[in-house]
C-alpha cells in the first residue's frame, strides 16, 4: 500500500469518526429532548352541556400560559405548567374583578384587574414545585390555586 493511500484511509477513519460523535450527541432524533413543555387546561363542553378540562402541551417560549379567572374561580381549573430549570417562563393572568396573585418560591406578587392582566416573565433558575395563588380567593375562604409550576432539572 503506497503512502498516499494509507493517508486516504486514515482520513477516511477520522471523518468516520468525526460523523459518529456527531450522530451520537444528537440524541438519537427525538426532536422534542430538552425541550421543556407548558401544560395548560383546556374547557371544552360537550354536546350534553357537561364541562371538561383537557391538559395541552407546547414548548415553552412558544407562548404565554393564560390563566383566566372568571366568577372567582378558574377557567378550566388550575394550570400544570411545566419547565425545565434555565427556561424562560411568561404566565399571563387575567381576571374580572380585582386580585392578587402570587407566586410562591419566586415571591413574585402582582396585581391583576380586569383589562389589565398581570404579566410574570422571568427565568426558572429555582428547581421545585410552586403555586400560583389568588390572595383575594384565599381572604374570602375559597379554593386559591390558579395553578402548579415545576421546574425540573436541566
Amino acid at each position: 500500500m503506497s503512502r498516499n493511500q494509507r493517508i486516504g484511509l486514515l482520513l477516511a477513519a477520522v471523518a468516520v469518526a468525526v460523523v459518529a460523535v456527531v450522530i451520537a450527541g444528537s440524541g438519537g432524533g427525538d426532536d422534542t429532548a430538552g425541550q421543556a413543555t407548558t401544560s395548560t387546561p383546556s374547557t371544552q363542553t360537550t354536546a350534553q352541556g357537561e364541562t371538561t378540562t383537557e391538559t395541552t402541551q407546547a414548548p415553552a417560549g412558544a407562548q404565554a400560559v393564560r390563566i383566566q379567572i372568571r366568577g372567582g374561580k378558574v377557567v378550566g381549573g388550575p394550570a400544570d405548567i411545566k419547565v425545565t430549570k434555565g427556561d424562560k417562563v411568561s404566565i399571563v393572568v387575567s381576571a374580572d374583578a380585582h386580585d392578587d396573585i402570587h407566586l410562591h418560591g419566586y415571591d413574585i406578587e402582582k396585581p391583576v384587574e380586569p383589562g389589565k392582566p398581570a404579566r410574570f416573565q422571568f427565568t426558572a433558575d429555582i428547581e421545585g414545585i410552586f403555586e400560583i395563588e389568588s390572595h383575594v380567593a384565599e381572604d374570602a375562604g375559597r379554593d386559591p390555586l390558579l395553578g402548579k409550576l415545576t421546574v425540573e432539572p436541566n
